[in-house]
């Protein structure tokens, strides 16, 4: 028998400690399991679950980005879409509440069909992250219930009240009922919200710089949403936010723009991203067909490299610059609060 390589067996221990890992939150949950059974499920070493994970929080995560992933690849685009605004959303909303836990559920398995972040999200960049992941998931709900107008304040109110269905169900398994909820989902998308105002900074972001670079970007990244590879070289807007500045995406993502998110802290802050973005695009490819999914695309750099391609050194969680790609070359430049939304409504010519 061939004898593994280094990277075989690395993926081979890897896959060992998720299975074990995965039983272990089922069963006790986030806050009472332990990285030492985890192991001894695994028939593994202390030292061999921390040298592919760096902690209980990321290996939480990957198990649930695990899931997640699973379930977006599994998931079947329908061949039409819902008639109205108002149907769509109850569509999501009774797609999204099937992870409601049951009453017969075990705490921990009902946090794992919940992708519950109870305890897990408690410091200040999760906190900060998750925050800002709630305002993408609402734009990009918005831009698959109506590409041209995006509800967004509807799109916002909708995920509140689903977040908070979820809560619920986790402290009380079988409290709330699915079908009010998508009704109540459906409600609003009816009521008259008017038009949604634009962040008020945009008005003083300084026009983008136009330039002439060089644009050799990192190869190998994907989209969150769809799997699919992401191609940097293509002509463009590329806007690389900081996990704290991921509510950008708001500003920009009517242009179509390819978002590349980096972050300090792959392990967990990325993983968080990761979890939260295929989450969202395993139940939006369950209630639309192919050309109403949201045409951005969301990348994660977990090396850092497209920062240090920028020029911009290493990034943090503040980051946001944004480059317009043209026949090969940089032919404008952002950087800042408002980059994204400045090089994707600015004059696009060469300088």
């Amino acid at each position: 028998m061939a004898r593994l390589t280094r990277a075989e067996q690395q993926e081979r221990t890897r896959a060992a400690v998720l299975v074990a890992a995965r039983a272990e939150f089922t069963e006790h949950g986030y806050a009472e399991a332990k990285v030492d059974r985890i192991a001894d499920r695994a028939d593994l070493t202390r030292g061999a679950v921390y040298s592919n994970f760096t902690g209980k929080r990321a290996l939480y995560l990957a198990v649930l980005a695990d899931d997640a992933e699973r379930a977006r690849q599994a998931a079947r685009l329908p061949l039409e879409s819902p008639s109205s605004t108002g149907q769509a959303l109850a569509a999501f909303a009774r797609v999204w509440l099937e992870r409601l836990p049951l009453a017969g559920d075990t705490p921990g398995s009902g946090h794992l069909q919940l992708r519950s972040l109870s305890g897990v999200a408690d410091t200040a960049p999760t906190r900060k992250a998750l925050a800002e992941l709630l305002r993408v998931e609402a734009r990009l709900l918005a831009l698959a219930l109506d590409p041209q107008r995006p509800p967004v304040r509807v799109a916002d109110l909708a995920l509140t009240l689903l977040h908070g269905a979820a809560s619920l169900a986790e402290n009380a398994p079988g409290a709330g009922d699915p079908f009010d909820l998508a009704l109540a989902a459906q409600h609003l998308a009816e009521l008259p919200w008017g038009d949604d105002e634009p962040p008020p900074h945009l008005a003083f972001t300084e026009p983008a710089k136009q330039v002439r670079e060089p644009w050799a970007p990192p190869a190998g990244l994907r989209d969150e949403l769809t799997g699919r590879p992401v191609d940097l070289t293509a002509d463009g807007v590329v806007v690389v936010l900081g996990a704290g500045r991921l509510s950008a995406v708001r500003e920009a993502a009517g242009a179509g723009a390819t978002f590349v998110v980096v972050t300090a802290d792959p392990a967990e802050t990325g993983r968080l991203v990761r979890l939260r973005l295929t989450d969202l695009a395993s139940c939006l490819r369950r209630v639309f067909p192919e050309a109403r999914l949201p045409q951005v695309r969301i990348a994660l750099d977990d090396q850092g490299a497209i920062a240090q391609t920028l020029g911009g050194g290493a990034a943090d969680d503040a980051t946001e610059v944004a480059v317009r790609v043209r026949s090969g070359r940089i032919t404008a430049r952002a950087e800042g609060h408002g980059a994204g939304h400045a090089v994707s409504e600015g004059d696009a010519s060469p300088g």
